[in-house]
């Protein structure tokens, strides 16, 4: 996401990004022999309840690096599940709680959910079913941080983008990889089109990495549209080496997709079928 978030709690931004851990904090970092790591959420429950605390966490604030508009509020007024089978983060124009952001006054509220206290995994196939929103400004992603975070820092924790969409491009997703001297608009990374105009708002696809030392690769809906291994980096370090966290969240604006217009219409959601993590360590 370019990326990080400004919390409630002080002391957590640096320049760029992140220079403390997130909050909330990610699990102890141990190395990728751990045993075996599997994750499975399918969002089973009543309409309008939370997701399972044992599996994600909310991350609240505003985001002045990337420049988005949201305040990310916990709780089940921005991220419920359906009662079919489905979380949905919606992101809605509104402030009644009269959030402050960067900006002044906030304008939108959205939810960012992660797996930061809850589980992590180095390696395997991190894959999840998703319907996005869609309209300018709009930015969902689907991504993972490292656990080093707190000590390394961004760039340098690595950052692994499954998906990300610019509401501007709605035939269009992108897979990314961020990490020292090639992080931002630097990271390096790939888009994919949908065929014959298609657009990615009108149906549900599954955005897939399978990653393994020395070599990730991106699909939507089994199709493979890149590879990345440390012979792309110019000489740069690699740092997909050691454990990693989920994150799910809904942007509103930002450098990347621009600010809403008067084209888009509000709420906008972000459904998820399914996050699955399979063959970790």
């Amino acid at each position: 996401m370019r990326k990080t978030l400004r919390t409630a709690l002080t002391g957590l931004l640096a320049a760029a990004a992140l220079a403390a851990a997130p909050w909330p904090a990610p699990a102890a970092e141990a190395g990728p022999r751990a045993p075996a790591a599997t994750f499975t959420d399918t969002f089973d429950g009543p309409a309008g309840s939370a997701v399972d605390g044992s599996k994600w966490g909310y991350e609240t604030g505003d985001n002045v690096n990337n420049h988005e508009r949201q305040y990310y509020t916990d709780g089940t007024k921005n991220a419920a599940l359906d009662g079919q089978g489905n979380l949905v983060i919606t992101a809605r124009k509104e402030n009644p709680a009269n959030y402050n952001c960067w900006y002044g006054r906030c304008q939108y509220t959205s939810a960012r959910l992660s797996t930061a206290r809850t589980f992590t995994t180095a390696y395997g196939r991190v894959e999840a079913r998703l319907k996005v929103p869609r309209g300018q400004g709009m930015w969902p992603a689907f991504w993972m941080l490292g656990t080093d975070i707190g000590s390394a820092g961004w760039p340098n924790c690595g950052e692994i983008d499954v998906m990300e969409n610019v509401g501007y491009e709605p035939g269009t997703v992108h897979g990314t990889i961020h990490g020292p001297g090639y992080s931002g608009s630097g990271g390096i990374g790939a888009g994919y089109t949908l065929p014959n105009g298609q657009k990615f708002a009108d149906g549900f696809h599954t955005f897939a990495v399978d990653w393994s030392p020395n070599k990730i690769t991106w699909s939507v809906d089994g199709n493979v549209y890149q590879t990345r291994t440390p012979a792309d980096l110019g000489g740069n370090r690699w740092v997909f080496d050691h454990r990693f966290y989920l994150i799910l969240n809904l942007a509103v604006g930002g450098y990347w997709p621009g600010d809403p217009d008067g084209s888009t219409t509000f709420p906008q959601r972000l459904v998820v079928d399914y996050v699955k993590v399979s063959g970790g360590s």
